[in-house]
């Protein structure tokens, strides 16, 4: 049984119970791969939808205000931009500790991913996830000497999982199709 619990920053907006309306899901579902790349995306994906652009945007605004959005931002391939070398790495951190350390861990540069997860005793002591990018391997593991020095006396043990292959890369997508683009 796995245990899926993940509440985010204690200030995070927190979205209203259903949250979307079916025009936000419209606008959802026609910008989660992301935004048309054309000098006006608002009215692009608002023309479909029987929408001006400044709504798209107002609702848009209004979704990442809410917390239903997190953000919109270019995402960057980063093999693309030479980080071939990416470890998740795990550590079996102190649970007096890990809160205020996982929030300093979440913080680092390198870090791009940072979890606190149940630990699966006795196989699995690991309850702090922290997924680390570089070049190299060697850029990895320095980057995780440096957070494992920060971990100090807290940490007991941790290890590096390399990837080795993408089988899927992608955020949360909403299934279905816009009422409005059938």
């Amino acid at each position: 049984m796995s245990v899926s619990t993940c509440p985010s920053e204690a200030n995070a907006a927190t979205p209203a119970p259903g949250g979307l309306d079916a025009v936000d899901r419209a606008i959802v579902l026609a910008t989660q791969a992301g935004l048309p790349l054309v000098p006006d995306p608002w009215s692009a994906v608002g023309k479909p939808l029987g929408i001006a652009g400044e709504e798209v945007r107002q609702r848009m605004q209004h979704m990442q205000a809410s917390g239903i959005i997190r953000r919109i931002a270019a995402v960057p391939n980063h093999y693309r931009l030479g980080y071939l070398a990416n470890g998740m790495t795990v550590w079996d951190v102190d649970d007096a500790h890990i809160d205020r350390l996982g929030r300093i861990v979440g913080t680092l540069p390198g870090v791009s991913h940072c979890y606190r997860r149940p630990r699966h005793l006795p196989e699995w002591p690991y309850n702090l996830f922290a997924m680390l990018h570089g070049q190299t391997h060697a850029d990895v593991e320095r980057q995780a000497d440096e957070l494992r020095s920060l971990l100090g006396d807290a940490c007991r043990d941790h290890r590096i999982l390399y990837s080795s292959r993408i089988l899927k890369k992608t955020g949360l997508r909403l299934a279905g199709r816009s009422d409005r683009q059938a």
